[in-house]
């Protein structure tokens, strides 16, 4: 986890963080999407349509949408939402420049659209790690969003929707799909960074025999249980419900120790993509 202060990450680690995650996004960008044409999403899918268009410099591209896209959001979103997008609006294209004569990783399309989404999600994770993103059209999204009735994960489809759709109207419908395919990908291995492999499962249980099932899980599985109140909807009798967050590798132990305890018990398993406290990862 990230050591922060007062809530906020040391400008040292934000600016680690985001060239960092620039120089992935640079790399993945320049190495898989642009050679083979893939659009997905964002100020890059611009770019990529335009230097096939016009032969415009992707880097000088994304430089001349995010600079006015931050003046306009300094205005329309406050000072705080612009700063953190500055530095990323800044470093981004320039590694995108620097990086700009290195040779295509791949030429196959689908493979281009896999791991350049990996690429993009895994360095835009990082970045935004560091309380910091690369502006574009997740600053645009946001406009969107507070002068709309529009939610901010329906603003962005928008707009990298209107990008792909454009991007199949220059080449043609297969790279369209590929560049949906890619941001797909993008998508998750952002959540994948901002959760890595915290996966924990919580459970909730409602038993008639819950002291006994909480006295099990504290002796067979060694985790705290936590009791909360409840009502039984159609009997209206007070009925707890306890609720035990375990590990991955801890699920099958604690369902046959409340299978064990009592066999009538409703039990509801669910993901929790991240756990913070005693016995999991601390908060920082």
């Amino acid at each position: 986890m990230v050591a922060r202060h007062n809530g906020r990450v040391p400008v040292w680690q934000q600016i680690l963080y985001i060239v960092l995650g620039s120089a992935i996004v640079a790399f993945a960008y320049n190495g898989f999407l642009l050679p083979n044409y893939i659009a997905a999403g964002g100020v890059s899918g611009i770019s990529t349509i335009t230097e096939a268009l016009f032969g415009f410099e992707p880097a000088y591209v994304i430089w001349g949408v995010n600079l006015p896209v931050l003046l306009v959001g300094f205005f329309l979103l406050g000072r705080a939402s612009t700063f953190r997008s500055i530095a990323g609006s800044i470093i981004l294209p320039f590694i995108v420049y620097l990086t700009r004569h290195m040779a295509p990783i791949s030429e196959e399309p689908i493979l281009a659209a896999i791991f350049g989404g990996v690429g993009v999600g895994v360095g835009l994770g990082i970045v935004y790690l560091g309380d910091a993103s690369t502006g574009g059209t997740s600053l645009i999204a946001q406009m969107i969003y507070k002068y709309s009735n529009l939610s901010l994960g329906a603003s962005l489809a928008i707009i990298d929707g209107i990008i792909v759709l454009t991007a199949i109207l220059v080449f043609d419908i297969e790279l369209g799909l590929f560049a949906l395919i890619s941001l797909f990908i993008t998508s998750k291995s952002i959540d994948f960074v901002q959760t890595g492999f915290n996966r924990s499962k919580a459970t909730l249980i409602v038993s008639g025999m819950h002291r006994k099932v909480q006295q099990a899980i504290y002796e067979k599985v060694d985790r705290g249980v936590t009791r909360i109140s409840a009502q039984g909807g159609f009997t209206d009798q007070d009925r707890p419900v306890l609720m035990c967050v375990v590990n991955q590798t801890e699920i099958g132990k604690l369902k046959r120790t409340i299978k064990e305890a009592d066999p009538e018990a409703f039990v509801i398993v669910m993901d929790s993509s991240e756990v913070l406290g005693r016995g999991f990862y601390e908060a920082t």
